[in-house]
């Protein structure tokens, strides 16, 4: 089974303008409302593709039971741990710029993060778990190292898509998969990254480090691969942007869902890939059909020095 994880889920309320007009009254005739967070669109892709998951995660209040319902509506299943508090609600304004409100995420108590620890001693050999987003600094790192454990007690792959100081602590325990974008990628050397050469060698370092493969987005120069012993560089298809929002997590989810079928890192990126230009092509997220599409003309070469 494969579970993904959003500690700070939110309901994401898009809206499409012309033009957004700062302190002035601005009119829309073009919204949408999804359940937010990287686990959430994780799952949901995978379910565009053809594979089941289950969402956890902590969710409260009225906007918690809507993400609920919504997903499942979908056909996915949750095993949310309930909060006291109303998950927040994020505003996205497309306009000749894009803008964003984030609410704030929740406090998460000891008793909480212990419920999701004891749902993961449930996990069995081979399962698939999938830490995505954002991971409030209010919690003590030791939580994150706990989850980790877990993974490495159960077997279950364990693919960590967050950033920051969360994603270096969590380097040493060895995930299956990271897929920082090549700014996150600086960060965590404390650097600037401005080509795919820089980022291949990074990339490389965190594999030698234990971490089993490494996808770095590259905005429109593709992405890149990094596993052992082998680089890869991937050109994106060529396409109008959008929505770029659910791209990355698009990416992560076709990668899985490639491997789980076949076993070949290569392939799954260029899924991967197809997967998340997919979704930068539409205003919702992907589906098996539109991956396909794409799937063809995603370019992917060994890396050359």
């Amino acid at each position: 089974m494969i579970y993904t994880c959003t500690i700070t889920p939110s309901i994401d309320y898009t809206v499409y303008l012309p033009e957004f007009h700062a302190g002035e009254l601005n009119r829309s005739k073009e919204v949408y409302y999804y359940p937010g967070g990287k686990g959430i669109n994780v799952s949901r892709v995978l379910k565009g593709l053809g594979e089941s998951s289950i969402a956890l995660g902590f969710a409260g209040g009225f906007t918690g039971k809507y993400i609920t319902d919504f997903l499942e509506q979908e056909g996915i299943r949750t095993d949310f741990i309930h909060t006291p508090e109303i998950t927040r609600i994020n505003v996205k304004i497309k306009a000749n710029e894009e803008s964003e409100l984030n609410g704030p995420g929740p406090v998460i108590t000891p008793e909480q993060q212990e419920a999701l620890l004891v749902k993961m001693k449930t996990f069995a050999e081979g399962d698939w778990f999938i830490l995505a987003g954002s991971l409030p600094s209010s919690i003590n790192r030791s939580f994150y190292l706990e989850i980790a454990n877990v993974c490495k007690q159960k077997n279950v792959h364990f693919v960590l898509d967050t950033s920051g100081p969360a994603l270096k602590n969590l380097i040493p325990a060895k995930p299956f998969l990271i897929k920082p974008n090549q700014q996150e990628l600086g960060e965590l050397f404390d650097t600037e990254v401005t080509t795919i050469a820089e980022a291949v060698q990074l990339a490389n370092q965190l594999v030698e480090e234990g971490v089993k493969h490494v996808i770095v987005s590259m905005g429109g120069e593709g992405a890149i691969l990094a596993t052992k012993d082998h680089a890869f560089v991937a050109k994106a298809p060529q396409g109008t942007v959008v929505n770029t929002v659910g791209s990355g997590d698009s990416l992560v989810s076709g990668f899985i869902a490639s491997y789980i079928n076949n076993g070949d890192p290569v392939q799954a990126f260029r899924y991967g890939v197809a997967s998340g230009s997919a979704t930068a092509f539409q205003t919702d997220l992907c589906k098996k059909e539109d991956v396909m599409k794409l799937f063809t003309s995603v370019q992917i070469i060994p890396f050359q020095e």
